[in-house]
Formats: structure tokens, C-alpha cells, sequence
């Protein structure tokens, strides 16, 4: 498995951000491969984290490659305040079984 990492501090969105924002989760969602995401905030550093689990580093590519990604990777610095991406292997996960593996928040598309 593999986490791919968004870290970002917001700054002014507009209607194009909010647009390619929610069509690149959609893509995301839609790929074979994509096994769910979480998102973190640490308001006290005024920083968001999305993160996106893969089957795959294919998978993960996938998406790294897509037009819209592509398109918003481009014009980032309108809207973000700085950014930095984690690519990570997960070697194991593990916990007391209280929260479900992964913390999934969206599940695979079925």
C-alpha cells in the first residue's frame, strides 16, 4: 500500500479552485487502485493534510498524472500559501481495532 500526502497551508479560494478541488477527489475515487483518504488540520500551524491511500504506486501515478491534477499542480500558488507531498510505502498498519484499518473515510468505489 501507498499514502500519498497533501500538506498545504489555504490561502484565498476561488470558483476554479473549489471546481478542480472536487474533480480531482472525483478522479481519485474512480481509479482502480484508490483505497480511501483522510484529511487532517493543525489549525495552531494553519495547515490541511489530505491523504490518499493506493494499491499501487500505478495507481497513486494515475492520478499524479491526470489533466486536472496536472492543471491544478499548475496554478496552486493563486490559491495555496505554500504546499509539500509525502509519497510514502506503508509497511504495516496496525492498532487496537476500535478504528477501522486505513480510517477510510470514503471507501473504494464497489
Amino acid at each position: 500500500m501507498y499514502a500519498s500526502t497533501f500538506i498545504f497551508k489555504a490561502g484565498q479560494y476561488d470558483e476554479e479552485f473549489h471546481r478542480l478541488d472536487k474533480q480531482i477527489a472525483e478522479v481519485a475515487r474512480s481509479i482502480a487502485g484508490y483505497l480511501g483518504e483522510e484529511t487532517w488540520e493543525n489549525t495552531g500551524a494553519g495547515l490541511i493534510q489530505n491523504v490518499y491511500y493506493w494499491a499501487s504506486e500505478e495507481a497513486l501515478l494515475e492520478l499524479i498524472k491526470h489533466p486536472a491534477h496536472l492543471e491544478a499542480k499548475a496554478k496552486q500558488s493563486r490559491w495555496l500559501d505554500g504546499y509539500r507531498v509525502v509519497i510514502a510505502k506503508v509497511l504495516r498498519e496496525y492498532g487496537d481495532g476500535k478504528l477501522p484499518m486505513r480510517a477510510i473515510a470514503t471507501s473504494a468505489p464497489s
